[in-house]
């Protein structure tokens, strides 16, 4: 491991022609887009150096980079299919030496956790975290962080369709290659049936109504907050329930 000081860019993988919500990215919540509001998020977290838009060629994410370049944050277009080689060349061509992988889908991520995350990561000899393989805190909680060399190797020997779609797969499907760590939440944060990720029109609902009854009162709520909110408005969480989540978050 070096001594040199890590220079960690947050890599949020998003686009808008999602399968199941076309655009959902840029659905706005009083008055800002989902990627704005969970840029904002991301900015609070003091140890990432740089964060970027990892969006694709597809001439309908010109809006996502005219979205990166009003926010004055990094935008990369890579391949639609190749989310691997996305986040990869994303990271290199802002000089990362690590990387907090995120998604467009997620914009309600808790700073603290991606935080936490990060610190971890630091203090381990891993090659791997993620905040949510450990079932343990709602889903949309999630972050990823790995070096860039490992993410080189992956994209390098991962050949398989599901290496190339998940950005972790190769780590995961080779853990003697790439030690693992994962986030355990506190016990005032597990919730995993609880929906705070974007993938249809009632998450939009849920997601709306959160960040609609928060943001005003507190513009930094956490994880916390949000499992408050929702444990004394039940019928909020009800809204997605039925909604099916993917194996593994692909936008």
């Amino acid at each position: 491991m070096s001594n040199e000081k890590p220079r960690i860019v947050a890599t949020i993988e998003c686009r808008m022609a999602s399968t199941r919500l076309p655009g959902k990215v840029l659905k706005e919540i009083g008055g800002k887009s989902v990627l704005e509001i969970l840029v904002e998020r991301v900015k609070r977290v003091s140890k990432i150096d740089q964060v970027v838009l990892a969006t694709t060629v597809n001439p309908l994410d010109g809006e996502i980079e005219k979205l990166g370049h009003r926010l004055g944050i990094g935008v990369y277009r890579g391949s639609e299919e190749d989310v691997l080689k996305r986040v990869l060349e994303a990271a290199e061509h802002f000089d990362a030496t690590h990387i907090a992988e995120l998604t467009g889908d997620n914009p309600l991520v808790d700073p603290e956790i991606i935080a936490q995350a990060i610190d971890t990561f630091l203090c381990n000899k891993v090659e791997y975290l993620h905040s949510r393989h450990v079932p343990g805190y709602p889903i949309g909680m999630d972050v990823q962080v790995f070096r860039v060399p490992a993410l080189r190797k992956a994209d390098q020997e991962g050949t398989l369709p599901e290496d190339r779609e998940h950005v972790s797969w190769y780590f995961r499907r080779n853990p003697e290659l790439f030690p693992a760590i994962y986030l355990q939440p506190p016990p005032a944060l597990k919730w995993e049936e609880l929906r705070l990720t974007l993938d249809e029109n009632a998450d939009f609902e849920v997601i709306s109504a959160v960040y609609s009854a928060l943001y005003p009162k507190k513009p930094d709520f956490n994880c916390s907050d949000i499992i408050s909110f929702c444990r004394a408005h039940p019928h909020i969480a009800e809204l997605n329930r039925k909604v099916k989540q993917k194996a593994i978050s692909n936008v």
